[in-house]
């Protein structure tokens, strides 16, 4: 690492093999990953740097008593501190906001391992204003007051921060900064470091501000040819599918179905790290494995009720995909009747990390109604019965309590529905790493021999997949049965293989072999060789899991059909089909290449996989304040990007401004003079040739 000057009164002498002056004044930070502002109804969270970006001298903090030396005695504030995780604490981080304005930003380097005490940065009562308990719904439940969900939750991600907070791997560069600092910057024997010192910039300001009805109100202004938007509705698509198709032409249908849930998105206190393995993908990839066995079943004997497979996005930020679905239910925007839904199951956190319980929550207001009690025991005992012969087993909480955290809150909101919640704690969550940037392939037990290629892992069936094939096993068995099934189908076939390779493809790398024989050509070259991102995202793009997992779900319950790819591409089974567009989606992947050869075989998978919109129903009705509905937007930025640089003490800037400047003095006299004597110093002492005309 080479770092230079970084004040004016430096020169370079022009060199064809040198780098530009940029390049030898600064060094830029590589895998950076910011903290970002959100914004809600009532307030702004997160992170953000001035339009300029922020300076600070580069101080590591070792400790939390060293923090002292920031906030008060250090005496060239204001400091860029870096800290290790085990620092990223409440404690630390109020110090350092109450303490803002000697703080010129952190960086938080994010170990190689998990910390064996827990951390989530998310409220203790996750989505404590938008579920079904409230003033109106059993009080004496609302805010948490029975259960803390998230004992170990510290509230970071929904702080304000006045300065730029950044992530940094802990790789050779981030020990390189350290370096820098320990060079240039460390305090020996107490005596003040001298100049000069190494110091870090840091980009990332935020264009909204206030809350989202401030932001949105700003995104309808046009006082120019190029309005500028400042925030953007969180939001995304959920994905859905049945048993039976769905003519999406005919809304409200009259018939009741059972409903199968999953959420789909995670966050952590950074932007673009949100693993969600058990918060999201546990549940997720469960769900998939368990429409995968039941496509067979019903189509062999197809139940009297269909089967709804729904993966909600936006979850994480008061229920935006779930809310958004319920919302169109109910006002008939959507082939099924919010009333005639039957029941629901919704799978949670369902990582056993080498348990064999898992526990079935339900709404104990709800179940005051007797026919709601009567359908919650039944299907009670339906996935009690499906665990037969299995190593699980399922029970339900020995007192009463309300539901935790879960898509089905939003559904009760609308109306009294049967339903469970299936998930893998008692009371408290086990999750150590609730929506947070630990909650990894590692925290759920995915195990590698050493020395396996790519490809031997993804074929390696780990602890976490034969857990999860169990556990769908149980939910295929229940649903079916739920759905009126005329028996309990024990034969249902389940692949841990696949289950293994869902984990993979989501939580190891989305670049592999499998997942590139599912999706278009087209989407191919998005797959990444690191873990997916499960945060939600704005509402301008698909995000990758919601990509996955249509492909996906329409993979494991769709069939192949023999039909041209440009047929296939427009949503038809040939020139005259007109109908099936309603009924059915088409999707032309990639295939697989046959041995021997490079050229993959492409086919069309139909399906009844769909896309809805997973956008709060508050910006539909620009009603920005909301109690009802998520009101959670990002705001929009223009550049995210850091830098160290060394820097010399303001004496020996001023002396160099004041050197400059005298220079400058000089030279416009100096310019004024021979200017005004130009005639003298410049005449050549000849008569001028005459004229001839």
């Amino acid at each position: 690492l080479h770092v230079f000057y970084g004040n004016s009164g430096a020169t370079f002498m022009p060199c064809i093999s040198c780098n530009s002056v940029e390049n030898k004044i600064y060094v830029h930070l590589n895998y950076s990953i910011p903290c970002v502002r959100l914004l809600n109804a009532t307030h702004q969270i997160g992170c953000q740097s001035s339009l300029s970006g922020d300076v600070g001298v580069l101080h590591v903090l070792e400790s939390e008593a060293n923090l002292d030396w920031v906030l008060q005695n250090g005496p060239n504030p204001p400091y860029m501190v870096i800290l290790d995780s085990t620092l990223f604490t409440r404690s630390v981080m109020m110090k350092l906001k109450t303490g803002s304005s000697r703080v010129a930003g952190v960086v938080v380097v994010a170990p190689s391992s998990n910390p064996a005490e827990g951390f989530s940065p998310h409220t203790t009562c996750p989505n404590e204003n938008s579920g079904v308990y409230s003033e109106s719904y059993d009080p004496a439940l609302a805010h948490c007051n029975v259960t803390k969900w998230n004992p170990l939750g510290n509230g970071l991600s929904y702080e304000e921060y006045d300065f730029p907070m950044f992530s940094l791997k802990d790789d050779n560069d981030t020990q390189a900064i350290k370096q820098c600092y320990y060079d240039h910057n460390h305090v020996v024997n107490g005596s003040s470091p001298r100049y000069p010192l190494c110091a870090m910039q840091l980009y990332s300001h935020m264009s909204a501000v206030t809350d989202t009805a401030t932001c949105m109100r700003r995104n309808g202004i046009n006082f120019s040819l190029n309005p500028e938007t400042v925030c953007d509705p969180l939001g995304d698509f959920n994905v859905l599918a049945s048993t039976r198709p769905l003519n999406y032409t005919d809304k409200g249908h009259k018939t009741g179905e059972s409903v199968v849930i999953a959420a789909l998105d995670s966050r952590s206190f950074f932007f673009d790290i949100a693993p969600g393995a058990e918060s999201a993908a546990s549940g997720f990839v469960t769900l998939l494995a368990a429409a995968h066995a039941l496509r067979n079943a019903t189509q062999d004997a197809q139940p009297n009720r269909t089967i709804l497979y729904a993966f909600f996005q936006g979850e994480t930020f008061d229920y935006i995909g779930s809310s958004r679905l319920v919302y169109d239910m109910d006002n008939k925007q959507f082939p099924l009747d919010l009333d005639n839904v039957h029941s629901v199951v919704e799978i949670g956190q369902v990582g056993l990390h080498g348990e064999s319980k898992l526990w079935v929550h339900t709404d104990p207001v709800s179940r005051r109604n007797s026919s709601v009690n009567e359908e919650v025991e039944k299907l009670i005992r339906n996935l009690n019965s499906s665990a037969l012969n299995l190593s699980l087993s399922l029970q339900e909480p020995s007192f009463s309590q309300p539901l935790p955290p879960s898509s089905f809150q939003r559904f009760l909101r609308a109306r009294p529905i049967p339903g469970v919640v299936i998930q893998n704690h008692n009371s408290s969550f086990t999750n150590k790493y609730y929506e947070s940037m630990y909650d990894n392939a590692e925290y759920l037990n995915m195990s590698y021999p050493p020395n396996l290629t790519p490809e031997e892992q993804l074929e390696y069936v780990t602890d976490a997949a034969k857990a999860l094939t169990e556990v769908a096993t149980i939910v295929a068995r229940a649903l079916y049965t739920q759905a009126g099934g005329s028996d309990p189908i024990h034969e249902f076939v389940f692949l841990s293989s696949q289950v293994t390779q869902m984990l993979y493809g989501f939580l190891v790398k989305s670049n592999n072999s499998w997942f590139q024989q599912i999706v278009p050509s087209d989407f191919a070259i998005h797959l990444r060789d690191r873990p997916t991102n499960f945060y939600v995202g704005v509402t301008q793009q698909h995000s990758e899991p919601t990509l996955l997992v249509q492909y996906l779900l329409a993979n494991l319950t769709g069939t192949t059909v023999n039909i041209t790819q440009d047929n296939c591409q427009n949503q038809r089974e040939d020139e005259d089909d007109k109908e099936s567009k309603h009924i059915y989606s088409y999707m032309w992947v990639q295939g697989a290449a046959p041995p021997n050869s490079t050229e993959r075989v492409a086919f069309c998978v139909r399906s009844t996989v769909r896309l809805s919109k997973a956008l709060s129903p508050a910006f539909d009705l620009e009603e920005y304040t909301s109690k009802d509905y998520s009101t959670w937007t990002e705001s929009r930025w223009k550049s995210i990007k850091g830098r160290i640089f060394l820097v010399a003490s303001h004496e020996l800037e001023m002396l160099t401004l004041g050197v400059g400047v005298a220079v400058l003095i000089a030279s416009l006299m100096l310019t004024y003079i021979i200017s005004s004597k130009a005639d003298i110093l410049f005449s050549s002492g000849r008569e001028p040739t005459a004229a001839t005309y």
